[in-house]
């Protein structure tokens, strides 16, 4: 899988941590940067890397900055992606089996080696499970083209 990877300069060292995590695991690795601790704006990088999810340039995105906040309200804004800002094992398991999250949004500040692994290994190993999410998943599709949720149906 192609992995888009992104972060501001307080998401540095995690990026750096996740590249190596993803690579492990077998999965290719595209950095958008940032590639020091210089201070930069986490929109641009948002949105380069959702961009690059949207576009099918990558099938999967990581994205980090201090909270995740940023990077995540950021991501969401460009068509087709579904950010999730993810804080622990189980949040990252439920944001790919329920909502089909195609970008993790992570905190560099929160998150310690140990669960940053455990929870980037839960993510791009967990499938998106259909079934009565898929209605849901299509409701959220319907917002993003202006549509009205409640009109979605079954099937």
């Amino acid at each position: 899988m192609k992995v888009a990877l992104g972060s501001d300069h307080r998401g540095f060292e995690a990026k750096q941590q996740i590249r190596v995590i993803a690579t492990e695991l077998g999965h290719e690795c595209i950095d958008f940067g940032t590639d020091d601790n210089n201070p930069v704006d986490y929109p641009d990088l948002a949105y380069q890397v959702a961009r690059a999810v949207s576009m099918k340039e990558a099938d999967r995105a990581v994205l980090i900055c201090a909270t995740g906040i940023g990077m995540c309200m950021a991501a969401n804004k460009v068509h087709g992606v579904r950010a999730a800002l993810c804080h622990d094992e189980l949040t990252a398991q439920i944001s790919r089996d329920h909502n089909d999250a195609n970008v993790l949004c992570l905190s560099a500040e929160q998150l310690g080696a140990i669960v940053l692994r455990k929870m980037l290994e839960v993510w791009l190993n967990t499938e998106f499970s259909g079934g009565r999410h898929e209605r849901r998943v299509r409701k959220i599709l319907a917002i993003e083209e202006g549509h009205d949720p409640r009109e979605v149906r079954n099937g």
